[in-house]
């Protein structure tokens, strides 16, 4: 079942080419918006944003090192390996299960969804397509996807609920997140002072 659900979309590259140059972005490098997404919300300053990312980070964590331990243990192929398939990407042959990608997606995805209700459905759409698009372009059977996304969305269940339930715990990301707060006020200080004195400098020459 697993492999003619794969091969039912896989060959949608071939009725649908218009799409391939997306399903090319979405594996590849729609990952990087997830980057972008944890950077921005970090940086808007807010405690509960930086709550949410750090959950988030955590939850990775610990979603990929579970992902790593299960492919170890239960190795598959890729799909291209020991099938004709119509690969759109350049994969190493490394374990196709579960997916990393779909890991990595949803376990953001369902973090920001914990604080963030709307923005978190358009992430969790967002990891659905890379999902699609990691089956569409040849390089993961639709049970990896299916894995990896449990994983991340347990993860950052696990991960959310741990703060919520544990005082100690909220104490401490609390208390590290003040901490690096400290270090960057006294950075964009110095900073500052750098810029100033150099412009200084530039109007006495």
């Amino acid at each position: 079942m697993d492999y003619q659900i794969f091969q039912f979309i896989n060959h949608m590259a071939l009725t649908y080419p218009f799409l391939n140059p997306i399903m090319r972005f979405l594996a590849q490098d729609a990952e990087y918006l997830f980057y972008l997404g944890v950077f921005v919300y970090w940086f808007t300053r807010t405690q509960n944003n930086r709550q949410m990312v750090a959950e988030a980070i955590l939850s990775v964590c610990a979603a990929l090192g579970v992902g790593g331990i299960i492919s170890h243990f239960f190795y598959r192929d890729r799909p291209f390996v020991h099938h004709s398939v119509i690969q759109l990407i350049q994969h190493p042959a490394n374990a196709s299960f579960p997916s990393d990608h779909a890991t990595g997606a949803f376990v953001i995805a369902t973090a920001f969804w914990m604080f963030r209700k709307k923005d978190g459905i358009a992430w969790l759409m967002l990891a659905a397509l890379i999902a699609l698009s990691r089956i569409w372009t040849g390089v993961h059977y639709p049970l990896d996807v299916i894995a990896g996304a449990m994983i991340g969305m347990t993860s950052a269940i696990l991960i959310h609920r741990l703060f919520i339930k544990s005082e100690i715990t909220q104490k401490c990301l609390e208390a590290c997140i003040g901490v690096y707060e400290k270090v960057e006020q006294k950075l964009w200080v110095t900073i500052l002072r750098f810029i100033k004195y150099k412009n200084k400098e530039g109007d006495v020459k």
